[in-house]
């Protein structure tokens, strides 16, 4: 009785649909009859591109395509008509073949033969007479077959500045914690670039410019060769800040409003610092806060590897032969991280 039901629910359901529907449905089922005939003998059949581009075509056109595809999965049609679409595009978008007629040789000739013969003549003048002999080039075409023409090197970026001063540079930032009492307290963060050293740190909950360049001072030797200070443009660094700073001889390097990544070593190092400590404990004051960065700090300088550093702490660790022990591990900044070596048994 239910299979009656169903048959006669199907027979008024396409009735009620229109004649394009009908037909639709009648090429898209006629057409998989023929791909399966064709599979008939073959241990798994492949699609022409013609069926493709067929269920491409049908797909644009018949809004219920998918409910008449056996073949194949509807996604498999969608990603037809998507690589579909990136070939015409590719195809609609491709280059000019005609480009700029070759230059003769007897001209690119006549060119170094004027440059050699006057050497004060550039390319802004050789077109010039050029043009009188009936010869239309322009000055880049000229500039491309002057013997020796002088290269401008680019301009010095960002990052060749930061790598060829790395030895003599620091660079300061803060980072801001919570407490349990919802206070914000600063960490006053001290890099030496040359190894990715942390300098002291101090915790404040008021940071001041005077406080800051103190503990600039604070964190260089007196014997000091750095050159350069790599900071944002934080207001807390004032007039204070700048005359302490230009008092010690350090020349002040400011990044451009916006962008962290100019001073990108103390932000990596910001960075690590909370995911590998501060993200897993609550401050409870500047004391305890203080304690528990100058811990990751003393683990972060002794202990922990960088790839930049092939793999080596800031202060470098010695390579322990196999003979030297059992492998023990340490714990380290209040057991999040663990140190190992090798100790030989008592």
């Amino acid at each position: 009785m239910i299979r009656v039901l169903v048959v006669l629910c199907t027979a008024v359901r396409d009735l009620c649909r229109r004649r394009a529907d009908l037909e639709a449905e009648l090429l898209a089922l006629r057409h998989q009859v023929l791909v399966l005939q064709r599979r008939l003998g073959q241990r798994r059949g492949q699609l022409q591109p013609a069926d493709r581009l067929y269920w491409v075509v049908l797909s644009g056109r018949w809004p219920r395509w998918r409910e008449a595809l056996l073949v194949v999965k509807p996604e498999t049609v969608i990603a037809w008509h998507r690589r579909a679409f990136r070939w015409y595009w590719r195809w609609k978008s491709r280059p000019c073949r005609v480009g700029r007629p070759k230059i003769q040789r007897e001209v690119v000739e006549l060119i170094r033969a004027m440059r050699d013969a006057n050497p004060t003549w550039g390319a802004p003048r050789i077109p010039g007479e050029l043009l009188k002999l009936g010869i239309d080039l322009a000055e880049s075409t000229v500039s491309k077959y002057l013997p020796g023409a002088p290269h401008q090197p680019p301009s010095q970026g960002w990052r060749t500045f930061l790598q060829n001063h790395l030895a003599d540079m620091i660079a300061v930032d803060f980072a801001v914690v919570p407490t349990v009492k919802g206070q914000l307290l600063f960490v006053f963060i001290a890099l030496s670039l040359a190894r990715r050293r942390v300098l002291p740190v101090n915790v404040t909950a008021h940071p001041t410019a005077a406080w800051s360049a103190q503990q600039v001072v604070e964190a260089l030797p007196w014997s000091t060769t750095v050159r350069y200070l790599m900071r944002d443009r934080d207001g807390v660094y004032g007039h204070s800040f700048r005359n302490r700073v230009h008092g010690l001889g350090l020349e002040e390097v400011v990044s451009a409003a916006r962008s962290p990544w100019q001073n990108g070593y103390a932000e990596r190092f910001i960075g690590s610092l909370r995911r590998e400590c501060l993200d897993h404990v609550i401050a409870l004051d500047e004391r305890q806060l203080l304690r528990i960065v100058r811990r990751y700090v003393a683990y972060y300088n002794k202990s922990r590897t960088h790839l930049s550093l092939g793999k080596d702490p800031p202060e470098p660790r010695p390579v322990q032969s196999a003979d030297a022990g059992t492998i023990v591990a340490i714990p380290e900044v209040g057991g999040l991280h663990h140190r190992y070596e090798r100790r030989m048994a008592a």
